[in-house]
């Protein structure tokens, strides 16, 4: 058997028949089978890498710093990344979140003034095989301009897919007897059909690369990117990657990942909660790594951040790479003459300063209404399309800066919101969505996942609240999620809306209580026979042009 024959597919879901037709024809199911093939050892290595790393850390008690054995690389002051193409010199405002299977908020996207979509199969998107189907034929239809009245592609917003992190499987695709990983199911079929489109246009093909955690990693997807272009007849360096820095380890490699994708480099992204949570995940056994209520303590100003993002400036800079900022999750409220819509932009604005003085050369923001805002900051306090020739020579960052925790403690309140965005991501997933809105801004699997983090890291710790010294246990988190749910419950519409929202704070429960750490909240609902069988059983409905998502 060759090609097609060793690759098993499952059948449309309902009402996709047609977009699942043009997906996989046999010349796409042909490259999907040489590109899984040709890699799948390499990622289960990547994945086996990452376990002995972490085993090596818990076993020795080591902390993590940069490599002696790249030191080479990091003193060397010749090399560069190629420079980027004319369409991304300018990266100011990105959508961010933008799940590509949402018809409506994807064309809105692709008709706003922001100089790229974050076109997410990952931390915004709920991956479902309606979702991922659904999202990759509209990113063809995008490309190959198939809306009416969107702009072309080359006058369009830069599209910068994000395809799912090596963490995820696609359970609907078998390449040789095993599950695809889920990033070259989205990669390998997102360079098929628009690779060769968005090269000619000038507008690509660009990516984000999500959770990657060692130069390992980058070298990976470095030869993915050669192996691709060659197969696809484009010319070497075409691809173009923004690196996401969400985990500490990745913190401490920073010039190595760019210099293994030195040809193929957009940059890197720093962004504050996947890389806070990446503390638990890593450390989050260990007392000194105690981090405290997210919503009171941690922000970028804090130490570990703040050196966190200075280091990344100054390494991409330095080595003639973009520099790119987190998400603004806050929405703006709809009237612009209230308070609280002057109160949201001030908050907004105050924030992605302090990123534009540390020398960002753009961020993501979630609501288009914050875009043009957004790029008057950076017309206001920057010359020219980036900020490239800001060195940040004034850095220093040690080790020792990147692993020192925020002083403070857990509040009630704290602890209440983690649970609350911890059930609600969860009740999110089994409708099948990727994101939701709760208190005024957007919360996706990042939120989620430093939120379950801390519940988890301070039940094990048996941590003190400030408010009153209840100890956080079992049976208090048991408790508050009780009182969580009641205040939720209010906003279900029906009975099966209710019953979704209560296995959702039992998922949660299980997840905070587990005695090993579950690495990612994704990974484990991806694998959860719950989650699973809300798609075969039609829990989960379209995510499409006629479904708003509720303001909570």
């Amino acid at each position: 058997m060759s090609g097609p024959d060793r690759v098993e597919l499952s059948p449309p879901p309902s009402g996709l028949e047609a977009e699942y037709e043009a997906l996989f024809t046999t010349s796409s199911l042909c490259f999907l089978h040489e590109l899984i093939s040709t890699f799948d050892e390499d990622v289960d290595e990547v994945l086996r890498f990452r376990l002995s790393r972490k085993a090596h850390l818990d076993l020795s008690g080591d902390l993590p710093s940069f490599l002696e054995s790249t030191t080479h690389i990091r003193r060397d002051p010749s090399w560069r990344v190629l420079p980027v193409p004319p369409r991304l010199q300018r990266r100011h405002v990105d959508i961010g979140d933008m799940a590509p299977c949402d018809t409506q908020r994807f064309i809105k996207a692709l008709l706003s003034p922001a100089q790229g979509i974050q076109v997410d199969f990952d931390d915004g998107n709920c991956p479902t095989y309606h979702n991922q189907i659904k999202g990759i034929h509209n990113v063809c239809k995008a490309v190959h301009n198939q809306f009416p009245n969107v702009p072309h592609i080359s006058q369009a917003p830069v599209l910068m897919l994000r395809p799912r992190a090596w963490n995820m499987v696609e359970h609907n695709m078998m390449v040789e007897g095993k599950e695809a990983p889920g990033p070259l199911f989205d990669f390998g079929l997102l360079m098929f059909h628009c690779g060769k489109t968005l090269f000619e246009n000038k507008s690509g093909p660009f990516f984000y690369l999500s959770k990657v955690e060692s130069t390992m990693e980058a070298r990976l997807w470095n030869k993915i990117f050669v192996w691709t272009q060659q197969k696809l007849g484009l010319p070497l360096g075409c691809i173009k990657a923004t690196v996401l820095i969400e985990n500490v380890l990745a913190a401490f490699e920073m010039e190595e990942i760019l210099y293994e994708l030195r040809d193929h480099s957009a940059g890197l992204n720093c962004g504050i909660w996947d890389y806070s949570a990446s503390f638990v995940n890593k450390f989050g056994h260990r007392q000194a790594f105690l981090l405290p209520d997210r919503s009171k303590y941690v922000n970028m100003e804090k130490r570990f951040l703040r050196s966190y993002m200075d280091l990344l400036v100054q390494t991409c800079h330095r080595r003639g790479a973009l520099a790119t900022g987190g998400m603004a999750a806050l929405l703006l409220p709809q009237d612009p003459h209230s308070d609280s819509h002057r109160r949201v932009l001030a908050t907004v604005t105050r924030l992605k300063l302090l990123e534009i003085k540390a020398g960002v050369d753009g961020f993501m923001v979630y609501d288009l209404s914050l875009i043009e805002p957004m790029q008057k900051l950076f017309k206001l306090h920057t010359e020219g399309d980036n900020q490239l020739h800001q060195l940040r020579n004034d850095v220093t960052v040690a080790p020792d800066d990147l692993l020192s925790m925020p002083a403070g403690g857990v509040t009630l309140y704290g602890l209440k919101y983690n649970i609350a965005v911890g059930v609600l991501f969860i009740n999110a997933w089994l409708s099948g969505n990727g994101h939701f809105f709760y208190r005024g801004q957007v919360e996706d699997s990042a939120t989620a996942e430093i939120s379950r983090s801390q519940v988890w890291q301070w039940i094990r710790h048996q941590t003190k609240l400030e408010d009153d010294s209840r100890v956080v246990s079992r049976r208090l988190v048991t408790d508050l999620t009780n009182e969580v749910m009641m205040e939720l419950s209010t906003l279900c519409h029906s009975v099966r809306e209710r019953q979704k929202l209560h296995t959702a704070a039992d998922m949660f429960m299980e997840v905070v209580l587990k005695r090993d750490f579950p690495e990612f909240i994704t990974t484990y609902l991806n694998q959860d026979h719950t989650f699973l069988s809300s798609q075969t059983s039609g829990q989960v409905k379209a995510l499409d042009a006629d479904m708003p998502q509720s303001k909570l």
